[in-house]
C-alpha cells in the first residue's frame, strides 16, 4: 500500500507518494509560509489531495523540525514555524479523513536510512545530519527511539565543551556549535583571518565580500589546505561526540548525512580517527562502522511515508 510523505522545511514543503519499497512514485513541492500556520495547513491538505488523485493511499506522514509529542500528533514547538502546542494531526485528520502521523524531520530522515538506505542491514544505528545545525535520529532494536515525551534524540544538543560557545537552545558547548555547517563556516573565517593556510579562503572572501558555505565546499573539492583543515577540525568534534554516543547506545553504524556529508571520506576520515582516539575501552568490543547517508534530499518524505504506513497497519 502506498503512503504520502510530507517534509515541511523552512522555505519549502516537499511531498511524495512512496511505495512499500521506499520508491518515490510521484512528488510535488510548494513554498513554505512559516509565519502563517493556517497557510501551511492549507498547503499540506492541498498537496495531499493532489498527490492522492488516482492513488490508493493508506496514510500520510508529516515531517517537520521541532519537538513532537510521543503520540506523534502535537507539535510542542517548531523553531522555523509559528507552532506552539499545535494539534496538527487532529486538524489534518478532520480535513483529510485518513490516518496521519506527525514526526520530527531528523527522525523521519534517519528512519528512511534505516529502512532503505545506508542502515538497511543493521538493527541499531545513529544518524547525524550535518547541515546548518546538527540533527539526529536513533534506531535501537529495529525501533525508532523517541523518548518518554517524544522529544528524544536531539543529538545536536549533546554538550561537548562545558562552558563553550552559546547555542540557540540556550545552553553552551553543544555539538551543533562545533560540528555543523555553520561551525565549518566559522572555522573557515577564522583561518582566513589568520592567514597562512587560510590565504585562499581570505582571497575568496575579499573577492565576494563574504565567505559562504558553497565557497568552502568548492575549496574543499579542489583540495585547498585551509578548507580541508576546517573540515578536519569539524570531523574531529563530530567523532568525539560519536564516541560519547557509542558509550551509551552501542550502535552498529553511524550514518552521516546533510550537506556537509557531500565531502564523503574527507569528512569520515577525521570522524573515525577522533572516534577511535576517544572511544572508551577501545579494542575490547566490536566497533561501529561509519557511512554517508544514501537518500539525501528524499529521506524526509520517504521516512515520513514509511512511518505513516506502519502506523496505519496498527490501527
Amino acid at each position: 500500500m502506498r503512503a504520502i510523505g510530507i517534509d515541511i522545511g523552512g522555505t519549502k514543503i516537499a511531498g511524495a507518494v512512496v511505495d512499500e519499497l521506499g520508491t518515490i512514485v510521484s512528488h510535488n513541492r510548494r513554498p513554505t509560509f512559516a509565519a502563517e500556520p493556517q497557510v501551511i495547513e492549507d498547503t499540506v491538505v492541498e498537496m495531499v489531495q493532489h498527490l492522492s488523485e488516482g492513488q490508493e493511499i493508506s496514510a500520510v506522514g508529516v515531517a517537520a523540525a521541532g519537538f513532537i509529542d510521543a503520540s506523534q500528533s502535537t507539535v510542542y514547538y517548531a523553531p522555523n514555524i509559528n507552532w506552539r502546542n499545535e494539534p496538527f494531526r487532529e486538524k489534518l485528520e478532520k480535513r483529510l479523513g485518513i490516518p496521519i502521523v506527525v514526526e520530527n524531520d531528523a527522525n523521519a530522515a534517519g528512519w528512511a536510512e534505516f529502512r532503505f538506505g545506508a542502515g538497511r542491514l543493521v538493527s541499531d544505528m545513529v544518524t547525524l545530519t550535518i547541515g546548518t545545525g546538527v540533527g539526529g535520529a536513533i534506531v535501537s532494536g529495529d525501533r525508532l527511539f523517541r523518548g518518554g515525551f517524544g522529544a528524544g534524540a536531539e543529538l545536536g544538543h549533546l554538550r561537548v565543551v562545558p562552558g563553550g560557545l552559546p547555542c540557540g537552545c540556550g545552553a553552551h558547548g553543544c555539538i551543533e556549535q562545533y560540528g555543523s555547517g555553520r561551525a565549518l563556516l566559522r572555522m573557515a573565517n577564522e583561518l582566513a583571518d589568520a592567514g597562512g593556510i587560510g590565504q585562499a579562503l581570505a582571497s575568496v572572501r575579499t573577492r565576494n565580500g563574504v565567505l559562504t558555505g558553497l565557497d568552502v565546499s568548492e575549496l574543499i573539492g579542489v583540495g585547498d589546505p585551509g578548507a580541508l583543515s576546517a573540515l578536519r577540525t569539524l570531523g574531529s568534534w563530530i567523532g568525539q561526540a560519536c564516541s560519547s554516543l557509542a558509550a551509551v547506545l552501542d550502535p552498529q553504524l553511524f550514518v552521516i548525512g546533510g550537506g556537509v556529508a557531500q565531502a564523503g571520506d574527507l569528512l569520515l576520515d577525521p570522524i573515525r580517527a577522533a572516534f577511535l582516539e576517544t572511544l572508551p575501552a577501545r579494542g575490547y568490543h566490536p566497533e561501529p562502522e561509519f557511512a554517508i547517508a544514501e537518500l539525501v534530499n528524499d529521506a524526509g518524505v520517504v521516512g515520513a511515508a514509511d512511518l505513516a504506513r506502519h502506523y496505519a497497519e496498527t490501527i
